[in-house]
């Protein structure tokens, strides 16, 4: 690998057409920059994108990146790379959870399975938005019964972190941002530092996400590999995203939640890096 850059979110869906496109070209112009090399020299390229299943998303990432790279474009759905990056072409499950989440496997007869990824306002358990929200409605939980010192809730751990990580300076203010279409994922790092604070609401929605992404891991698990408990001892397992890149409670959490419902499971607890597994593909290419 000659370089890595980071860049604004890139998936359609969320951000619009206009937005991927600047993220998308400006990653490329960096990377290209970084390792010294033209766009132009590249000749083949794979992109791993969230919600490339649909033809019309594939085909406009396609058009956004062949505007600088001429060469092969191949577009395939980030849970394809995260899984290439695990373990190349064997058998195996990912699981990912970054702002939104999923669980991908493929079996010993190449057949894939999945499991949740259907976006952020109807599923993505476990993810950081999913984290994010979840922690807003147990911390409102918590205030009406009681739990937490007043209305304001300014004692709570939690509730100093959301105020700094969303810029409010009221507990009238926090609520009416919650309602108005606020970012929930940029409440995780929030959530991660008031869990080491002891923070007990924190700590319960950590080990409720753990369960949640191992219950996708079960799902995909049981699709793929039910039928070969006798003949196979033991099945691979890893994790990909963010949640679980800056987070080793999270990635304890969800090894402990997971172990719990298949012993079976043989789980890399070093997170994978999918950008290696679109390397590749387009080197396979």
């Amino acid at each position: 690998m000659l370089a890595t850059v980071t860049t604004g979110a890139s998936n359609i869906t969320r951000v619009g057409e206009s937005c991927a496109r600047e993220a998308l070209q400006q990653a490329i112009h960096q990377a290209c920059g970084a390792g010294k090399i033209d766009p132009r020299q590249v000749k083949r390229t794979c992109v791993g994108v969230a919600g490339a299943g649909r033809a019309t998303i594939a085909d406009s990432i396609r058009k956004i990146v062949a505007e600088i790279i001429p060469g092969e474009i191949e577009v395939v759905g980030d849970m394809e790379i995260a899984l290439a990056a695990a373990f190349g072409k064997d058998p195996g499950v990912i699981v990912i959870a970054g702002t939104g989440s999923i669980a991908y496997g493929r079996d010993t007869q190449g057949r894939t399975a999945r499991a949740g990824g259907w976006g952020f306002a109807i599923s993505d358990e476990g993810s950081a938005h999913w984290i994010g929200r979840t922690a807003v409605g147990y911390l409102l939980r918590a205030i009406d019964q009681g739990s937490y010192p007043g209305e304001g809730s300014e004692l709570s751990p939690l509730f100093r972190e959301f105020k700094s990580a969303w810029k409010v300076a009221s507990f009238d203010e926090f609520v009416r941002k919650a309602n108005s279409g606020a970012d929930f994922a940029l409440l995780f790092p929030a959530i991660l530092a008031a869990a080491n604070g002891e923070d007990g609401v924190a700590q319960r929605v950590l080990v409720h996400a753990g369960w949640e992404l191992a219950q996708l891991a079960a799902i995909v698990v049981d699709k793929l590999f039910a039928k070969e408990r006798a003949d196979l001892p033991t099945v691979s397992l890893a994790m990909a995203g963010g949640v679980f890149r800056h987070s080793p409670a999270m990635r304890a959490i969800f090894c402990h939640e997971v172990l719990k419902l298949d012993s079976r499971l043989d789980v890399n607890r070093e997170v994978v890096e999918p950008v290696l597994g679109a390397l590749q593909m387009a080197r396979r290419s």
